[in-house]
């Protein structure tokens, strides 16, 4: 895959998510693979709704000095290229009413039709303690898309994991998740 058409991509849709709250002004990962040991992610003080190709950086399975600019969820992006081959895309974000529902939830089973059809019924994955998760999170997550046959996981009080082979799909993906959250907050709201 083209490295700049690549970035121009990935531009547009970490504003596109920026608008809807997926993304926080520093906080979030998004990432393209770019060959079978190389991808290109955002780099850690990067601001979602602004991204220039400076806020990138192109990272090798071997790690060496890039990394320490890249963003903290890397690893995590790194993990997903290596075990999902499908894996074009990846992001991390934290979808509002989806982070907020998982908190007091174990599963999320929406009521519209679009999510019903779409999802189901969907476990929300506990990682218990955060403390030690990001030295887990990269093995646990991948752990948990290939055992679950998912291309995402909702990690309760954190946020959105997901990867796809379009861009667009992954997008689509998180809103709609985030929009049956929504439906179903409000449902508590109004009955």
């Amino acid at each position: 895959m083209d490295l700049q058409i690549s970035i121009e991509l990935l531009q547009k849709l970490s504003l596109s998510m920026f608008r809807k709250s997926f993304f926080g002004i520093f906080h979030g990962s998004i990432s393209a693979k770019i060959a079978s040991n190389k991808f290109i992610i955002n780099k850690k003080n990067a601001i979602f709704d602004d991204l220039k190709k400076e806020d990138f950086v192109l990272l090798y399975d071997k790690k060496d000095y890039r990394w320490n600019d890249a963003s903290i969820d890397s690893d995590i992006h790194l993990h997903i290229y290596q075990t999902i081959f499908e894996a074009k895309y990846a992001v991390f974000a934290m979808p509002p009413h989806t982070v907020s529902y998982s908190l007091n939830h174990d599963y999320i089973i929406p009521k519209d039709y679009f999510g019903y059809k779409k999802f189901e019924k969907i476990k929300i994955y506990d990682p218990k303690n955060f403390d030690d998760w990001y030295e887990r999170a990269p093995y646990e997550i991948c752990k948990y898309l290939q055992e679950q046959k998912k291309n995402f996981i909702i990690i309760r009080g954190y946020g959105v994991v997901a990867y796809h082979r379009t861009l667009q799909n992954l997008a689509k993906d998180i809103a709609l998740l985030d929009n049956s959250c929504k439906i179903l907050q409000y449902e508590k709201i109004y009955n």
